[in-house]
């Protein structure tokens, strides 16, 4: 297993576009911190991001996994252009003359997967305790470490979603037609769900079914944070909106998504073993 791992990064790091990539993705991670350091003070007007309780444990753990999902793209556009480097460069087929066989080069790009997502999910955990211990109001043990769900959410998130790019990076063998199939993926989804809704059955059944949907289930697993935050909530009773959601992660929600990445895994598997390489 190490040494797979080995083998993949030593093949990552030596390509100047992933290296900046990866640099790029980690450091927009770190700059989530410099959203606590936003201050306008123009005469009475007053307002400072972190004052508003998004840094208030357990409420960090929640709107920071939900921010930096966002930046999970940056690892996408490596995943894809790892695999399209495998084609275009030849060395999956001196992998496979070197000793490898197909499901090994398989799992070596899965561990690669699962490294990516786990030191993600461990640098935002340290990022969100080291904000949370700095700017919240509530510093209890019980309090801190509750709601940690999130994390795991995070991580099952990014296994979830990089599965899928490896599959497509394998699947479509070059890197930019991979990432426009992710997109028009994103949007054949919600014509799915417009078609299934319009035509086929009800619209609550229809979201029902739209909840199995690859990119949609792995999005329901974080759900947004900003409807939770007390100023919003205080501004929703003024005007007679309720505004309390089910922000919690659920186990089916984990369920469907490691079920996506086990199909993504083994269907990558398939492609490569039915392939003249």
């Amino acid at each position: 297993m190490v040494r797979l791992l080995q083998i993949e990064w030593i093949k990552l790091w030596n390509n100047r576009a992933s290296k900046v990539l990866i640099v790029a993705y980690f450091v927009l991670l770190t700059l989530i911190s410099l959203v606590a350091a936003i201050k306008f003070d123009i005469g009475p007007i007053k307002f400072h991001l972190a004052e508003l309780g998004i840094f208030n444990f357990p409420y960090v753990w929640h709107f920071n996994t939900f921010i930096a999902a966002f930046f999970k793209l940056f690892l996408a556009v490596v995943i894809v252009s790892m695999m399209a480097n495998e084609y275009s460069n030849k060395t999956i087929k001196q992998n496979l003359i070197d000793g490898f066989s197909k499901w090994e080069f398989v799992y070596s790009k899965f561990l690669t997967v699962l490294a990516f997502a786990a030191v993600s999910t461990v640098f935002i955990f340290v990022v969100s305790l080291l904000l949370g211990l700095g700017y919240s109001d509530y510093n209890e043990i019980g309090i801190i470490f509750s709601d940690l769900e999130f994390i795991l959410a995070f991580f099952i998130k990014l296994v979830g979603f990089f599965s899928f790019c490896l599959f497509l990076g394998i699947l479509v063998k070059r890197s930019a037609f991979a990432l426009g199939f992710l997109i028009l993926w994103t949007i054949i989804e919600q014509l799915l769900f417009g078609l299934i809704g319009w035509k086929l059955t009800t619209w609550d059944t229809a979201k029902q079914i739209k909840n199995f949907f690859p990119l949609e289930s792995m999005a329901n697993l974080i759900n947004e944070p900003f409807s939770r935050l007390s100023a919003v909530q205080n501004l929703g009773q003024q005007i007679g909106e309720d505004l309390k959601f089910d922000y919690a992660v659920h186990w089916y929600e984990i369920l469907i998504v490691l079920v996506w990445s086990s199909l993504f895994i083994y269907w990558s598997y398939a492609l490569l073993k039915r392939r003249d390489l």
